[in-house]
């Protein structure tokens, strides 16, 4: 089921949605960047602030993945996440919000650190590292930032999520702060192996959320890699998991827990 869901998820991102109206907000916009460790041209979503203009202050950032899914039903696979109209409603506490296209066909290679037997993939490094070296510099001197690890949340489902956490084990003195909804550890279980080898920081966020309607694996795989980080000493007061009853695997979905995961992270960091 799973695997069929993946090249399900893989041939849709290919097809063009035709005829759907822009639901991007005006607080939205885009550039692109060479990713010389990607060998190629990045397109990047972002979001500003409403008040952004008008003031003199800095934002935390959110790194977010699949940016076609984040703000605009036009280019989104089977809708969005409505980044922009939840951020657009929060009067304070806003954030400077990052999407980063996904590669197309190219998408399993980006956000996987393992290459898998069957499904290819492995060039995850690279792509964290793109972020970290070439993407997040670009953003600190562009727009107005709060650059510590603190301040600097990473986010993504599926396999956004499995990178998002992969992100945040190799690289906490980046990226402080991780959203993994419905992570895909079952691609890479040496995910697990990673962990077990690391030293985390107390300073590691965590947000966890899966759905009970994800598949036979989803939530077991989820239980044991928490089950893991407490054994390494994570406490409880660093992360939350949330099992939410009847969660499938979608944009509807992770659009619907965006919001108390963005609180959990950024608002009351």
């Amino acid at each position: 089921m799973k695997f069929r869901y993946l090249y399900m998820l893989i041939l849709a991102f290919i097809i063009n949605k035709v005829g759907a109206q822009s639901t991007a907000s005006k607080q939205v916009t885009k550039f692109e960047i060479a990713s010389p460790q990607l060998n190629a041209l990045k397109t990047i979503w972002v979001y500003l602030p409403s008040d952004y203009k008008n003031s003199k202050k800095s934002y935390p950032v959110l790194y977010m993945h699949d940016a076609q899914n984040l703000f605009d039903i036009a280019t989104a696979y089977a809708g969005e996440w409505e980044i922009d109209e939840y951020m657009d409603s929060l009067l304070v506490n806003k954030s400077i919000i990052i999407g980063i296209e996904h590669g197309n066909e190219k998408r399993i290679d980006e956000l996987t650190p393992y290459e898998h037997k069957k499904h290819g993939g492995g060039q995850g490094e690279a792509y964290v590292s793109f972020i970290k070296h070439t993407l997040k510099p670009h953003v600190d001197v562009a727009y107005r930032t709060k650059s510590e690890a603190k301040n600097t949340t990473i986010m993504g489902s599926s396999l956004g999520g499995l990178i998002s956490f992969y992100a945040t084990i190799k690289y906490p003195k980046t990226f402080g702060n991780a959203g993994v909804f419905s992570p895909a550890f079952w691609i890479n279980p040496e995910i697990f192996d990673l962990v077990n080898t690391t030293d985390i920081p107390e300073s590691s966020k965590f947000y966890f959320v899966a759905g009970t309607d994800e598949g036979e694996t989803m939530l077991p795989k989820l239980e044991e890699m928490i089950s893991l980080l407490k054994s390494k000493g994570v406490k409880t007061t660093q992360f939350e998991f949330h099992s939410i009853g009847g969660g499938q695997h979608n944009e509807e979905f992770w659009a619907q827990q965006f919001g108390e995961g963005y609180q959990y992270l950024i608002i009351n960091n």
